[in-house]
Parts: C-alpha cells; structure tokens; sequence
C-alpha cells in the first residue's frame, strides 16, 4: 500500500456526533489524487499550462469503521479501471485509522476536463504516459475507448 496522504483528523472535519464527516473524506481522499498524481511528475502547475485537470463524475463511499479526533488517517490511491490513453479512469482509495483498521473505501470515476472550452481533454501523450504509472490494483481493467 503506498500512502499518498497522512495526517490528524481535525475538529473541523468532525460532525454533531464526533466522528469524521462525510464530506471530509471526500476532501482527504481528494488530497491524495492530487499527492499520487504530483508523486508521478503530474504537477498541477504543468497541468495548469495545458489547462487541463482532472474532473469526477462519480465518488462512493464505503463507511467501515468510525474515525474519531485526534486520530491518525493515511490514504491509499490505486488506479482500478482506466482507458488505454488515461482519458478516464477510477481509482480506489483506502482509509486507514492510525491503528492500521481500514475505516472506509472511496471509489472514484474520473477524466480530464480542458478548463478554458469547458469540455472534456485528453492529456498530451507524455502526460497521459505519466499518468498510467499510476499504482493499479489486483483488479485492474482496461477500457476501451467507446466509438461513435
């Protein structure tokens, strides 16, 4: 398991019933992308140059175990389905509390979206190369790109 995001939950990341809330989980599990992504040479501002980044169309989250204050989360990223060319993709995070229990599983559909014509991009071939070094799971899959 590499960890793209560690760190102490916070009394702002709690809700009404002292746990993590959910849109906290979101947040983190966005963290760690953005980690993974930098860690594969992915930088946002190269990104930004082309005006491209990365968009979802569909976060689930699997609730397992309760996250508390002042506990300890790391956040795993593995790419799980994916085009040839990186055009769109779904990762797997994985949410560990500081006691090594795995608390929840975050699966997330994603492609790039060009940020000046507001419409969906395929990355330039060296970033898109970049981007399929991406950790893939067990359950890896290929897509293949959907013809008109």
């Amino acid at each position: 398991m590499v960890v793209y995001y560690e760190g102490q939950v916070l009394w702002s990341q709690l809700d009404a019933n002292q746990h993590m809330r959910h849109s906290a989980y979101a947040d983190i599990a966005a963290q760690a992308r953005l980690n993974m992504l930098n860690s594969l040479g992915l930088h946002p501002a190269e990104l930004f140059e082309y005006h491209i980044g990365p968009i979802l169309f569909r976060e689930e989250l699997f609730y397992l175990r309760e996250i508390t204050i002042n506990d300890t989360v790391k956040v795993s990223c593995e790419l799980i389905k994916a085009r040839a060319d990186g055009s769109r993709w779904t990762i797997r995070h994985e949410i560990h509390r500081g006691d090594g229990i795995k608390a929840a599983i975050i699966i997330a559909d994603g492609a790039w979206i060009d940020m000046e014509k507001r419409r969906l991009a395929v990355l330039p071939i060296e970033l898109s190369e970049l981007f399929m070094l991406s950790p893939k799971g067990e359950d890896y899959v290929e897509e293949q790109a959907k013809t008109k």
